[in-house]
C-alpha cells in the first residue's frame, strides 16, 4: 500500500530522508484530512452506551465508501477494518469487534482515508454515556497536550521541540507520554520518516522545513508510559491498565508555521464540544 512509483512522488528529500512537497500539494491534503475529519464528526452519534465497536466501524465504512474516497487500513498489512477503536486502556490499533460499550467507557476512533492520492490520517476521543471526572481530566491533557506540539511547528524548529513541547506538559499534570508509538510523515505515503516522538529535547531531531508533511498524536496514560502489545499483533495496551487517550491531527509546516488538514469541519474535535 505504501509502494507507489518515483514519478508520483515530488518535492525533494532533506538529508533525514524527509520529503518535502511543493506548495500546491497542500489542498491535495486538505481534501483527504477533510474527508477524514467529518467522518469523525458524523460518527459521534453511533458512540453510546449498548453499541459495539464493529458496528461503529461498519459506519464507518460506509462514509468511507459514500465519501468517493478509499479507506487506507482495509488490506494494509493485514488489518481488515475501516478505523481503529481504542476504548479505555487500549492505547492505539484497537481491533472493532463485538465488545459492547458501557456508560463512562471513554474511546479513540482512528481513520485515514485516501483522496486522488493524498492521505488524511486524524484521531480523536469520544465518550458512552457520561464522563468520568478522571477521564475527562486525562482526555483535556492529552488534547492540549497535541496544540502544544503543533505550536512549535515552523520552520527552523526542531522535531525535538514537538516532543519537548508535549512530554512537558503532560507530565507537569503527573500524567505519561507512551513511548513505543510515535506520529509519522505521510503524504502520498501512509508512513514515511520522520518518527515524530511525543517527548524528547529541546533543539534535537531533525530541523522543520517548509513542506514536510506529518502526524502529531500524542498517547497519554494515567499511569506509567509502558505497554504491551496483545496476542492479535495490533492491540496495544498500558501495562497497568490505566486509562490512556489519544488525539491526532495530520500538519504541513508552512513558511511561517502550521497548517492542519485534519481541522473538524463541525468544531466538534474534543468530545465535550457541546457542553
Amino acid at each position: 500500500m505504501e509502494l507507489l512509483l518515483n514519478n508520483e512522488l515530488r518535492g525533494r528529500l532533506t538529508k533525514d530522508g524527509i520529503r518535502i512537497y511543493e506548495p500546491s500539494d497542500f489542498a491535495g491534503m486538505h481534501a483527504a484530512g477533510a474527508v477524514a475529519a467529518d467522518i469523525l464528526d458524523r460518527i459521534a452519534d453511533q458512540v453510546f452506551p449498548g453499541q459495539t465497536t464493529e458496528a461503529i466501524d461498519r459506519t464507518i465504512t460506509e462514509m468511507v465508501e459514500a465519501s468517493g474516497a478509499k479507506s487506507a487500513t482495509i488490506g494494509y498489512k493485514g488489518y481488515q477494518h475501516a478505523s481503529c477503536i481504542s476504548v479505555n486502556h487500549v492505547v492505539c490499533h484497537g481491533i472493532p469487534g463485538t465488545k459492547v460499550l458501557k456508560d463512562g467507557d471513554i474511546l479513540n476512533i482512528d481513520v485515514t482515508v485516501i483522496v486522488d492520492g493524498w492521505f488524511g490520517d486524524t484521531s480523536r476521543m469520544y465518550v458512552a454515556g457520561k464522563l468520568p471526572r478522571k477521564a475527562e481530566r486525562l482526555i483535556q491533557v492529552t488534547h492540549d497536550a497535541l496544540f502544544k506540539g503543533i505550536e512549535m511547528v515552523k520552520p527552523g524548529n526542531t522535531f525535538g521541540d514537538i516532543g519537548h513541547a508535549i512530554q512537558a506538559y503532560v507530565e507537569a499534570h503527573r500524567m505519561s507520554v507512551v513511548r513505543d508509538f510515535c506520529g509519522h510523515g505521510l503524504g502520498r505515503v501512509f508512513h514515511a520518516p520522520p518518527n515524530v516522538l511525543h517527548y524528547g529535547r529541546p533543539g534535537t531531531g531533525a530541523v522543520l522545513e517548509e513542506g514536510m508533511f506529518f502526524t502529531i498524536e500524542p498517547m497519554v496514560n494515567l499511569g506509567r508510559p509502558e505497554t504491551k502489545t496483545l496476542a492479535d499483533d495490533w492491540t496495544a495496551v498500558t501495562r497497568d491498565k490505566s486509562l490512556s487517550a489519544q488525539f491526532e491531527h495530520s500538519v504541513g509546516v508552512t513558511a511561517d508555521g502550521v497548517d492542519i488538514f485534519t481541522l473538524s469541519p463541525a468544531g466538534t474535535f474534543h468530545p465535550t464540544y457541546g457542553e
